[in-house]
């Protein structure tokens, strides 16, 4: 897989993402992946808010669920939002002067935009479109990447039904393409002063098939685990 990153100036409230991504990507490919960090959606659309705001109801705010902080980070709270759980509702207060930045409004329908409007420029059929941001996982320490809106693709790769190295079925891993591609867009991005937040993906895996419509509303939910259904569930509730 080629992963190339594209330096950008540092991003203005209301700027177009289109105008953005034109400016930045000047040739597409047939079977490329465009990643995207939330964090210049976010600014693009103007999701600021001053840092003179209490965060702590901020986050209780943008937040589906809040749970109470750890006692040793009683700054960093684990949320529930859009089917994520994620620190902090995905705010970010790095790379932003004096304001705090929210995640996209609607990062699904901006990929699916976003994907329609690279495909007519670049006049390509196969392509697909994530907007990531990052994310933790349980009982590891630092970040990777998770995938908040996507398009042009399958989100995942299932291997139910083929057979392993001894012949046996394989009856329950699949791969999530979604977030296996954003934490390497996240790993090359970087989290400090890169100024890097585009990465072009080519030369793909056949793990990757595309497709040439956007993701249904049923599709879309078919990457989510209800929580009472997530292996997760047994050490982590809510109501």
């Amino acid at each position: 897989m080629k992963i190339t990153t594209i330096k950008t100036h540092k991003i203005k409230p209301k700027e177009s993402i289109s105008d953005i991504l034109d400016t930045y990507i000047t040739k597409l490919t047939e079977n490329s992946i465009v990643a995207i960090a939330s964090k210049i959606i976010g600014i693009s659309e103007n999701r600021l808010v001053s840092k003179n705001k209490n965060k702590i109801n901020l986050i209780k705010k943008e937040s589906d669920f809040c749970f109470e902080p750890p006692k040793k980070q009683p700054n960093f709270y684990l949320t529930l939002k859009d089917h994520r759980l994620i620190p902090n509702a995905g705010i970010d207060e790095s790379n932003c002067d004096d304001s705090y930045v929210l995640l996209p409004k609607k990062p699904q329908l901006t990929a699916k935009k976003i994907w329609e409007h690279l495909r007519q420029k670049h006049q390509i059929k196969n392509l697909g479109v994530i907007i990531t941001d990052s994310n933790i996982t349980p009982l590891r320490l630092g970040v990777t990447g998770i995938t908040i809106g996507w398009c042009g693709f399958n989100p995942i790769y299932n291997y139910v039904g083929q057979k392993d190295v001894f012949g046996e079925d394989l009856k329950v891993t699949q791969i999530n393409l979604l977030d296996s591609l954003a934490t390497t867009a996240t790993l090359v991005t970087g989290e400090g002063n890169e100024q890097t937040p585009i990465v072009i993906m080519t030369q793909l895996p056949d793990k990757i098939n595309f497709k040439n419509k956007a993701p249904t509303k049923k599709e879309e939910r078919s990457i989510y685990i209800t929580p009472k259904d997530d292996l997760f569930s047994t050490v982590i509730s809510y109501e």
